[in-house]
């Protein structure tokens, strides 16, 4: 599941290119799938950076056995912590931070070492909840999906996080939504937070969405482009660094 449009990192052949968070390697995936550069997935979950690796080399195993024109990316992964980055000044030509700002409580000072991190001419792309889907989540379920630990401390109005941004130097490029479909499934998960592991429904809809996102026929992709304006999940924005 992507949440960044890769193809929205101008990055040159041999550039460099940061995830910050990266989870599980969604993004790092996509990296190695549709560009030529060499991708650092970072993270301060080991199991999560270890699962990111065996996937990413399982694909890469594949990809060796029937040669493409994207076979063998280069990639690596670093237990990191965002707040203090083990790289130097304008190392990435692109930075990657999804879904991590709504869960670390000093922000400003990942805002600090994205910013030192990203070369000058590169591209910074952000993505957190969106304000009201997130707020519904925090209404149904105050002491469940609001207060789980590692989970979300705040909730982002997207004009204030592009103003932190932009006063550390960095230019506003575009915008867009994402995760049409994925917005009711954590509205129901919440609303039926202390019983959603046996849930029929929340289990049903848990399938779909792993469905469309394997398959992605071509009606979910629509329904997909005309609920993600609307009601979209996350909000991602996209920064050029001039200077």
């Amino acid at each position: 599941m992507r949440t960044v449009e890769i193809e929205n990192l101008p990055v040159a052949a041999g550039g460099a290119v940061l995830d910050l968070g990266c989870g599980q390697g969604r993004h790092l995936h996509a990296l190695n799938d549709t560009k030529t550069f060499y991708a650092i997935g970072a993270d301060l979950n080991f199991e999560d950076l270890q699962a990111a690796r065996h996937g990413i080399d399982i694909h890469q195993y594949t990809e060796s056995i029937t040669p493409g024109p994207h076979a063998r990316r280069c990639y690596g992964l670093v237990a990191a912590n965002a707040l203090a980055l083990p790289f130097a000044d304008a190392s990435f030509d692109a930075v990657i931070c999804s879904e991590v700002l709504e869960h670390i409580p000093d922000y400003q000072s990942a805002l600090d070492e994205i910013f030192r991190v990203l070369k000058p001419g590169g591209t910074l792309a952000v993505s957190v909840p969106r304000a009201w889907p997130e707020w519904i989540c925090w209404k149904l379920s105050p002491n469940g999906y609001a207060n789980s630990p590692g989970g979300h401390i705040r909730i982002f109005r997207a004009s204030v996080l592009r103003k932190d941004i932009e006063r550390r130097g960095l230019r506003f490029q575009r915008r867009h939504w994402a995760h049409g479909l994925h917005s009711p499934y954590w509205w129901l998960q919440c609303l039926l937070w202390d019983r959603k592991e046996n849930s029929r429904a929340v289990s049903l809809y848990k399938r779909f969405l792993e469905w469309d996102i394997l398959e992605q026929p071509l009606l979910t992709r629509i329904l997909e482009r005309l609920m993600s304006p609307l009601m979209g999940k996350s909000v991602v924005m996209y920064f050029g660094r001039t200077s």
